[in-house]
């Protein structure tokens, strides 16, 4: 018999999110702005009040629970599947020149933009591309937008590519790993500013279990299993 499990939950820590350090001279400006706007006039300055909290709650850093089970691979990112098709990834990765499956996950000015890795493995190339700064809805944001990507290679030898892609606003993207190391599956590896995407490359023969405009939750949505044989999904709106 398996043992029950419970986590404790609060209504304050359903609110009340860690926070990036990126984030923290941030909301330090938006509040200095937010006092100078209330002795100018109250009004303003609480929609200066109403703007620090928004930048706090951009820069949020929840903790996630990531699916344990080996060949789960996990969105890297919070928002909505944006793309869902074939596609050469960057050359820079090292990838090759046949198409993968490419699955893209939008991510607007609400959601969490911290960045995890989809699938426990090593590093073995980071390729940054400077490049423009169009919607990151677009198909062409891809090969266009300024993009910062990693090749990784799982333990048993496949690859797979994940690529951070500055959108309209977005102005810096955020690599805090280097070539070589190991992560986990759903473990931290950047952050992009002010709204942006991820573009995922999933490896040769893994078909992906996510639909066009499924929301997702980064680290914990399973976005392909690399030990089912299971067919791409399809869904529509309810």
């Amino acid at each position: 018999m398996t043992q029950g499990r419970r986590m404790s939950v609060s209504m304050l820590s359903t609110f009340i999110k860690p926070m990036h350090p990126e984030g923290r001279k941030f909301v330090a400006i938006f509040a200095g702005i937010t006092l100078v706007l209330f002795l100018i006039w109250g009004p303003l300055g609480w929609l200066g009040t109403g703007l620090t909290v928004w930048c706090y709650y951009f820069f949020r850093d929840p903790v996630r629970v990531t699916p344990a089970r080996e060949g789960l691979m996990v969105s890297p990112a919070d928002g909505v599947v944006s793309l869902l098709e074939p596609a050469v990834p960057p050359a820079e990765l090292g990838l090759g020149d046949a198409p993968m499956t490419r699955v893209s996950v939008f991510m607007s000015v609400f959601n969490c933009h911290v960045n995890r890795l989809p699938l426990a493995g090593r590093i073995t190339r980071i390729a940054y591309r400077p490049g423009k700064f169009l919607n990151a809805s677009l198909d062409k944001a891809s090969s266009d937008n300024e993009r910062n990507g990693l090749a990784v290679e799982t333990a048993d030898g496949r690859r797979y590519g994940v690529v951070q892609i500055a959108g309209l606003v977005a102005r810096r993207i955020l690599c805090e790993v280097k070539e070589g190391q190991a992560l986990m599956s759903g473990e931290r590896f950047g952050l992009i500013r002010f709204g942006s995407r991820l573009d995922i490359y999933l490896p040769e023969g893994v078909n992906p279990l996510v639909c066009i405009g499924q929301t997702m939750i980064a680290g914990e949505t399973v976005i392909a299993d690399l030990a089912s044989d299971e067919a791409a999904r399809t869904g529509g709106e309810r």
